[in-house]
């Protein structure tokens, strides 16, 4: 435990941060292996983030824990709270299904739920052929049926040849499916991106960013089309944690050289600055605070030796740490 005295001079900062003075002691200990228990006074979330462990033989020092193990360890919240945001979504869909028993005839209802899925298809197909910015969609598992990607391919045409960009968010199984990949690859990609995550998704579609669609029941045989303004963007922004989070479908994996250690954190930020985000956003979107945020990508600046932001997006992609913007932009690849 560290005493007020302790933490004279240090500034305060979020639980889950490391300060300038942190990352200059951490650095130093990785380097020599070791370091005196009293020098950690001036940074005491060192041992807080246990980044700094006891020496079982010398109780005067303490030894650095590897960054790829800590890693794991305070990635830990980030993920529990995307855990939890997908959680409030399905309780709100289930807490909603009672108002089935509303009347209907008001064009001004802004949570309306439909039951049966014919009823569920026609209206997302009837506000899919109005939209005219963008698709987000998140499916779960690879159960697509035949018939159903057949006209989700018929759709995803249509929406495109308007201009409208689409998203996908897909579970990592997605990735081994000869089903979805070979109706993926049958859609024009102008304005369609990819992603797969580890993360178990529940069903969600957002278009324009205006109307939702969630399940209302386990069988997804009942779902809520939602366009009251505060919940679709509570939505979009649980859409929005899970893209940043997400995988190109088409990415090759490719690491940084042996000399430049890069964490999966890092390699996030680093594909979001490569599409133009600025650094408030790629914040928001990673779920941390912008001074982390700036912090890893003022490592990536040096380990990469870029002079400006500009050059740093440029050897970013030629280190082999993200691919080129335009590059992961699928050919054919469409909606579903």
């Amino acid at each position: 435990m560290f005493t007020e005295r302790d933490r004279a001079g240090h500034s305060p900062h979020g639980e889950a941060e490391l300060c300038e003075a942190a990352l200059r002691l951490y650095g130093a200990a990785l380097r020599t292996g070791r370091m005196a228990r009293t020098e950690t006074s001036a940074a005491p979330c060192l041992v807080e983030l246990s980044l700094l462990r006891p020496d079982p033989w010398d109780d005067a020092w303490l030894r650095p824990v590897p960054p790829s193990a800590a890693l794991g360890e305070l990635l830990r919240p980030v993920s529990r709270k995307i855990d939890e945001q997908l959680r409030l979504a399905a309780t709100l869909s289930r807490s909603l299904l009672p108002l089935s028993s509303v009347p209907p005839g008001d064009p001004d209802l802004a949570i309306t739920v439909l039951e049966g899925v014919a009823a569920i298809q026609a209206s997302v197909d009837q506000a899919a052929a109005t939209a005219t910015d963008e698709i987000l969609t998140a499916q779960p598992g690879t159960g697509h049926a035949p018939a159903s990607l057949s006209a989700a391919r018929a759709d995803a045409r249509t929406a495109i040849g308007r201009g409208v960009r689409i998203r996908h968010i897909y579970e990592h199984a997605a990735r081994y499916s000869s089903r979805v990949r070979g109706h993926l690859a049958d859609v024009p990609a102008q304005h369609v991106q990819v992603r797969t995550t580890e993360v178990t998704v529940e069903q969600l579609i957002i278009i324009d960013r205006a109307t939702a669609y969630v399940p209302a029941s386990d069988d997804r045989t009942a779902a809520l089309r939602i366009s009251q303004p505060a919940v679709v963007s509570y939505l979009v922004q649980v859409y929005e944690v899970l893209w940043a989070h997400a995988v190109p479908l088409a990415e090759n994996h490719r690491t940084a050289g042996p000399e430049i250690q890069v964490t999966a954190v890092q390699r996030d930020i680093a594909r979001l600055l490569t599409e133009g985000h600025v650094d408030d956003v790629v914040a928001r979107r990673m779920g941390i605070s912008v001074r982390t945020c700036r912090s890893h990508i003022a490592r990536l600046t040096q380990s990469l030796g870029a002079t400006s932001r500009t050059h740093l997006g440029a050897l970013l992609v030629e280190s082999g740490i993200v691919e080129a913007p335009d590059a992961k932009r699928l050919s054919p690849r469409g909606a579903g």
